[in-house]
C-alpha cells in the first residue's frame, strides 16, 4: 500500500468502527497562543480531552497535518521531517485500552500488511512519586496479540533510554520505560502545565533488520534507540489524569488519543527504513535529481532537507502564513532559506521553486484540494522569498567563510542576519559545517544587537510621525 492508500484505508477503517472523520485543522492554531504550530493531532482537540462535548460525538478520527520545528536540525536522517501527517483517532470517554490496542494492531497487520514478527512495543513503567501505577494492562493486551500471531512476547523493564542503551533489552518484545512513555505537552509528568491532561502511552515500533546498529547511540539497540534500526510508527495515549497545583487528579472521563505517523507507516509498508522513498516525498526527490543532475545516493541529506522544507513551507502558505521576521513567518523564512542553502550544494544556484511546487501540489491535491487550489498563490509567495535571498546568499557565505580561524561573535552573526538575511540558526549551523568556531556567548551578544536595532527603529518611527 502507498501512503494515499494507507490514509484512505485508515479513515475507512475508523469509520467502520463508528468514528466520525473530522477535517484537518490549520498548521497555525486558532485559539492556542501557547504554541506557534499544530504539532500533534491532539492539539486541536485539547478542550474535548478535558471534558467538553465535541459536536461530532465521542469517536473521532482524522489525518492531521503537523509541523514540529524542534526537529529541523534532525532532518537529513532516514526518518525525521518537520512537516508530517498524523493519523489520529480519539475516544472521548467511550472505549479505552481493551478496544484501542487491538484495533491499532488489526489496522497495521491486517489492513496495511505489516509483519507481526517485526513489531515491538513499549509501555509505561510507572511513577511512584506521583502515585501513577505501571501499565500492566497494556502489556497484557499486547502479550495476547503477540501470542495469537505466534510471536514471542518477552517483557523487560529498562526505565530510561540511557539504561536501555547501556544494558540492552535482550530482544524483548515489550519494553517498559519511564518518562519516555508518559505523554503530555510538557514532556515529563512534573513539567505538565497545570490544568492540562496527560497519561501513560504505549508506543509501536517497526524493526528494520537490514539497518546495522550504530554504537554511537549506545552499546545496545532497543526500541527507543535513535540509530534508525527501530522506527516508531505511532502511539496510543491513555489520558487519565489532569495536572493540578499539588499533583494529579483523575479526569472525569478516560480518553484515548492515538497518533500514527503516515510517512513512517508507509515506509514500513514498502519495507524501507527511509521515509523519503514513499510516494509523498519521492516525486520531489526525483524532480531534484532531474534539475541538479545529481543522484539521491550522493546528495542524500541535501535532497531530504529541500524536499521536507519546501513541502512544509507550501502548507504554511496554504494556511495563510507569509515569510517574515516574527513568529510563524520567521520559521517559514528559515525553512525556505535552509532549502535554498542546501540547493546551493546541489549546484542549483538559480530559482528552482517553480519546478518543485507543482510537484508538491500534484502529490497532495487529491486529499487536500486546497493545496491545488492555492498552488499559483503559493508559488508566488515562495518564489518572491527565493529571489530575495538568492541575491545575498553568495555574499553572506563568503562573509561567513572569512571568519575561518577566528571565533565568530554574536555581533558578527547579527551582521549576517541584518545585512545578508541569514537567520541566526542558519549561520550557526553553517559555521558548524565549515568548521568555524562560534563564541559561547553569541546568543546574548546577538540579542543585545537585536534589542538595540528595535529601539533605533522605534525612535525612527516616532521621529517620522
Amino acid at each position: 500500500m502507498n501512503a494515499d492508500e494507507i490514509r484512505r484505508a485508515y479513515l475507512d477503517f475508523m469509520t467502520e468502527r463508528g468514528h466520525v472523520i473530522i477535517p484537518r485543522s490549520p498548521l497555525v492554531p486558532k485559539d492556542d497562543p501557547t504554541t506557534l504550530f499544530t504539532g500533534s493531532g491532539m492539539q486541536p482537540l485539547l478542550p474535548y480531552l478535558l471534558g467538553a462535548q465535541h459536536p461530532a460525538g465521542t469517536r473521532l478520527a482524522d489525518s492531521q497535518t503537523c509541523l514540529r520545528v524542534q526537529d529541523i536540525e534532525e532532518v537529513g536522517d532516514n526518518r525525521h521531517t518537520t512537516f508530517f501527517e498524523m493519523l489520529g483517532n480519539w475516544s472521548l470517554g467511550d472505549y479505552f485500552k481493551q478496544e484501542q490496542i487491538p484495533q491499532v494492531w488489526t489496522f497495521l497487520t491486517a489492513k496495511v500488511g505489516l509483519d507481526p514478527d517485526r513489531i515491538y512495543v513499549s509501555c509505561f513503567s510507572g511513577d511512584p512519586k506521583n502515585d501513577i501505577p505501571k501499565d500492566e494492562e497494556s502489556a497484557q493486551l499486547w502479550t495476547g496479540l503477540f501470542q495469537e500471531a505466534g510471536v514471542s512476547s518477552d517483557q523487560v523493564d529498562v526505565g530510561t533510554e540511557e539504561h536501555a542503551a547501556a544494558v540492552g533489552t535482550g530482544g524483548a518484545r515489550i519494553a517498559f520505560y519511564g518518562k519516555k512513555n508518559w505523554w503530555c505537552r510538557g514532556g515529563k509528568a512534573e513539567d505538565m502545565p497545570v490544568g492540562e491532561p496527560g497519561g501513560p502511552d504505549t508506543e509501536i515500533f517497526y524493526l528494520f533488520p537490514t539497518v546495522e546498529h550504530d554504537p554511537t547511540f549506545g552499546e545496545h539497540c532497543h526500541q527507543n534507540c535513535d540509530c534508525g534500526r527501530f522506527i516508531e510508527l505511532g502511539n496510543s495515549v491513555f489520558m487519565e489524569y489532569r495536572r493540578t497545583e499539588t499533583g494529579f487528579e483523575p479526569l472525569p472521563k478516560k480518553n484515548v488519543d492515538y497518533g500514527g505517523g503516515l510517512a513512517r507507516i508507509a515506509a514500513a509498508a514498502i519495507d524501507s527504513p527511509d521515509v523519503f522513498r514513499i510516494g509523498l516525498l519521492w516525486p520531489i526527490i526525483e524532480r531534484l535529481q532531474e534539475l541538479s543532475g545529481r543522484s539521491y545516493e550522493d546528495e542524500t541529506v541535501s535532497m531530504r532537507v529541500i524536499a521536507d522544507h519546501l513541502r512544509g513551507a507550501t502548507f504554511l502558505a496554504v494556511d495563510g502564513v507569509m515569510p517574515g521576521n516574527k513568529a510563524q513567518g520567521y520559521v517559514m523564512r528559515r525553512l525556505l532559506r535552509r532549502a535554498i542553502r542546501f540547493a546551493f550544494d546541489l549546484g542549483l544556484e538559480e530559482n528552482f521553486f517553480p519546478q518543485i511546487i507543482p510537484t508538491i501540489a500534484e502529490i497532495y491535491e487529491a486529499h487536500y484540494p486546497e493545496v491545488g487550489e492555492h498552488a499559483e498563490y503559493v508559488e508566488k509567495v515562495l518564489v518572491k522569498e527565493e529571489q530575495a535571498f538568492r541575491r545575498t546568499l553568495r555574499k553572506g557565505l563568503k562573509q561567513l567563510r572569512a571568519y575561518r580561524g577566528t571565533t565568530v561573535t554574536g555581533a558578527e552573526l547579527f551582521v549576517l542576519y541584518d545585512t545578508y538575511g541569514f537567520p541566526v540558526e542558519l549561520s550557526t549551523e553553517e559555521a558548524g559545517r565549515q568548521g568555524i568556531v562560534v563564541s559561547e556567548t553569541w546568543r546574548d551578544e546577538f540579542d543585545e544587537h537585536m534589542t538595540a536595532q528595535r529601539e533605533r527603529s522605534q525612535r525612527s518611527t516616532t521621529l517620522h510621525v
